[in-house]
């Protein structure tokens, strides 16, 4: 999808997104829309999920997709490494990336982003996956960290 295609497509999802939050302010319901309205929106998106900090284990979260790795082995693969850098990492071809953890070899480019807590600290990562070869860019990147933002819209959220 070109890049100006694709910025329409995110618009479009963050402002219907801006309105299901007002429906909730369940943390979890909010994610849980978030990847539900990504996944059936964006055709390049083959899985979509949240890994979040548990116990020092990055651990699946909520998904969409098929059946994904339950924890990711420490500071290995495309999450740790988002997760520990504090910025997002896009993956072009998962298969060149050292330490990738292939919970489906049908995955080929994967991008992942910080997922903060309301007090803005790293908790995890929303992580995407592509069955098609540097599926993603600065304007993935860009938009998913916006429209994850939204679930922290209000101060009266539920913890994990």
């Amino acid at each position: 999808m070109d890049t100006k295609k694709k910025a329409g497509r995110y618009s479009r999802i963050y402002t219907q997104l801006e309105d299901l939050m007002k429906r909730s302010d369940i943390r979890e319901a909010r994610m849980a829309t978030v990847l539900a309205v990504l996944s059936h929106k964006m055709e390049y998106f083959f899985w979509t999920g949240f890994y979040l900090l548990v116990d020092g284990t990055m651990t699946v979260w909520m998904y969409q997709g098929p059946v994904a790795c339950q924890v990711l082995e420490k500071n290995k693969g495309v999450c740790w490494a988002a997760f520990n850098r504090k910025n997002f990492l896009v993956v072009d071809d998962v298969n060149q990336f050292p330490g990738h953890i292939a919970c489906d070899a049908r995955s080929r480019s994967e991008i992942a982003v910080p997922f903060r807590n309301e007090n803005g600290e790293i908790i995890g990562v929303l992580d995407v996956d592509s069955r098609q070869p540097a599926a993603f860019d600065q304007t993935d990147a860009l938009w998913l960290e916006k429209i994850i933002d939204l679930i922290h819209t209000t101060d009266n959220l539920s913890s994990t």
